[in-house]
């Protein structure tokens, strides 16, 4: 009840006939009505509209009803929302029922509805029509629980003055190929006009949905990417400690390439990095690319080297949508007909490329364009990690080698000059003469090792005691073996060794040279090589393009790479290991590690343990 607030004042009520509103009790009551003790006021000054005569009150029915000066409306909520009375009759002005505004309300393209509290759909338009039963389904479960809010903030707080917020919900469609945004707000009377009803302020809700598919496909892509990227540079103790760099390089290059297929739909895959001596693009990580296309040299450069070759030297992405009307597209894919080429970039400076193919004409949008350039930085940070795990391990192992020679060096000499001592007191004990040789011998031994690993990857261990203990190894005997090393000092040490094993051997300083041999050898009918060994850092071909040249002129030559601490800058040894690389040697190594691995790729089996 509403107690006037000045003397004899009689406030207007406006009662609405019809639904659920006993407006005879209603009327008889307020009429009645006057405050305790009298004196200041009679009741209320009363008039019954029915819903179907609301337009004779004004043009906004029951929404301009202060301006015709009531100050109190009591309506069934439902008249707001019920289709006019009788066939034919003028819509309710005011009304969700007029027809004008459900007109409104269908244009707008967004989903609109009206849920009762309980989430009974009441009303709703065109669009939120089209929308399967199981989608409108969620989407007025929401609604429920919007209005389970709203009352519990209306019990909370004191209902004058109290302004509700609206709640924002998201729903999927059933088989999750759409997903909406719900913004759900209670239905409120006009601010011109104060809304009283039997049982409660509110008893609905209002919903507009958006459909948000295409913004949360993106963000799904993005969070994809960011996963990805993050799963790319994430090296764990316990994996570093358990992989050798050649594993490293493999898992990294799976990752790549599984990530890759996730995210953008192709066929084929290429990564090139350049090489910053040549401006060659060294291809580094291929998938479904045939041998010839794989072969074929590109350059960073804008003209003459491909779509690669551009990016590369521009720095743009390139999207091809027909391979075969585009003039810088070079061989790739077998039946490839477009292709998406992208920069990788490390901070601001392009350092490869990164390409897909598709055998589908315009498979991949400027959509794809962006999340390629995004996952490229990735890719690119990885592989630059890996580089700078191996520089570490070389640059840590030739410091600590030279700090321990350092270290070693004075308490060896004090060694040897109390040993010099000893010796010469030792003149008349033959015995003991011997004692102190032999200690001097050893001491001039350890310089010697400390000081060949000191000289880091540029040296084989042990190769002086081999080649002073050297014999024929019957079956090496007339082996025919090439070996590829810009280092001479490498190609001389395994020259020597394998010669004085028995095996005939052919010495090349570079990649180019190797690789004539072997086409050389491929010509003649004698003489072909058993097996190749070959340097991965060379400063024309690198070892990969050696064994990829060994096995396209003779598949079943074994081929054995060397690196110095695990260096491989075009991840040669990932590539040639899918194609059946026989096995890596990590420099400096071992005498013996070489001559087993050798034996191993010629298929020679160790000779048996000698019994009793």
């Amino acid at each position: 009840m509403v107690v006037p607030q000045e003397p004899n004042h009689r406030p207007r009520v406006l009662i609405v006939t019809g639904g659920r509103v006993k407006s005879d009790a209603i009327s008889a009551a307020l009429q009645e009505s006057a405050t305790e003790g009298g004196g200041r006021g009679a009741g209320f000054d009363v008039r019954e509209v029915a819903a179907g005569d609301l337009a004779s009150l004004s043009p906004r029915g029951v929404f301009g009803a202060s301006s015709q000066g009531y100050e109190i409306v009591v309506v069934d909520a439902a008249e707001l929302a019920a289709p006019p009375a009788g066939h034919g009759a003028a819509p309710v002005p005011g009304t969700l029922a007029d027809h004008e505004a459900a007109a409104a309300l269908s244009s707008i393209g967004e989903g609109v509805c009206i849920c009762t509290f309980d989430g009974m759909l009441v009303w709703a338009n065109d669009r939120f029509k089209t929308f399967d039963d199981q989608t409108r389904a969620r989407m007025t479960a929401v609604c429920r629980r919007a209005a389970v809010q709203f009352e519990e903030q209306l019990l909370a707080q004191e209902a004058a003055g109290f302004s509700f917020g609206s709640q924002k919900y998201e729903v999927a469609s059933p088989d999750e190929s759409r997903f909406y945004e719900v913004v759900v707000a209670p239905v409120r009377p006009a601010s011109d006009a104060v809304l009283a009803m039997a049982v409660a302020p509110i008893d609905r809700v209002a919903a507009v949905v958006w459909d948000v598919t295409h913004s949360k496909r993106v963000q799904q892509k993005m969070d994809a990417i960011d996963r990805a990227g993050a799963e790319l540079v994430r090296l764990d103790a316990e994996s570093v400690r358990k992989k050798h760099v050649t594993e490293r390089l493999k898992v990294m290059e799976e990752k790549i390439i599984k990530y890759s297929h996730e995210l953008l739909h192709f066929d084929h895959l290429a990564i090139r990095l350049v090489d910053e001596r040549t401006g060659k693009l060294e291809l580094v990580i291929a998938s479904g690319l045939p041998p010839e296309a794989m072969e074929v040299e590109l350059f960073a450069q804008k003209e003459g080297n491909g779509i690669m070759g551009y990016v590369a030297a521009t720095g743009r992405s390139y999207l091809c949508a027909d391979v075969s009307k585009d003039r810088r597209y070079v061989m790739g894919l077998h039946g490839a007909r477009s292709s998406l080429t992208v920069p990788l970039r490390l901070h601001d400076k392009v350092i490869g490329a990164f390409n897909v193919e598709n055998e589908n004409l315009a498979a991949f949008t400027e959509e794809d364009r962006q999340f390629a350039e995004i996952f490229a930085n990735h890719i690119a940070l990885a592989l630059h990690i890996l580089d700078l795990l191996v520089v570490e391990r070389a640059a840590t192992g030739e410091t600590v080698t030279g700090t321990v020679q350092g270290e070693i060096n004075e308490p060896l000499e004090d060694i040897v000059k109390h040993a010099n001592w000893l010796k010469n007191a030792a003149a008349t004990d033959p015995a003991l003469r011997e004692h102190v040789e032999r200690i001097l011998s050893d001491v001039t031994a350890i310089k010697s090792k400390v000081k060949e690993a000191a000289s880091g990857p540029q040296n084989i261990l042990g190769a002086e005691k081999a080649l002073a203990d050297i014999s024929i190894d019957p079956r090496l005997a007339g082996r025919h073996v090439l070996v590829a090393d810009d280092e001479p000092k490498i190609r001389q040490i395994i020259r020597d060794i394998l010669r004085g094993k028995g095996c005939r051997v052919t010495v090349c300083s570079n990649g180019q040279a190797a690789i004539d041999e072997l086409e050389a050898a491929a010509k003649r009918e004698t003489g072909k090589f058993d097996l190749v060994i070959s340097d991965i850092k060379m400063p024309d071909k690198n070892g990969y393009e050696v064994f990829a040249a060994a096995r396209r002129l003779d598949q079943r030559v074994p081929v054995v790479l060397m690196t110095g601490f695990g260096y491989d800058p075009h991840h040669s040894i990932v590539r040639a290991s899918q194609e059946g690389l026989q096995c890596v040697l990590f420099k400096p190594f071992q005498v013996e590690r070489l001559m087993e691995e050798v034996r191993k790729a010629m298929g020679i089996v160790p000779n048996p343990p000698v019994t009793a």
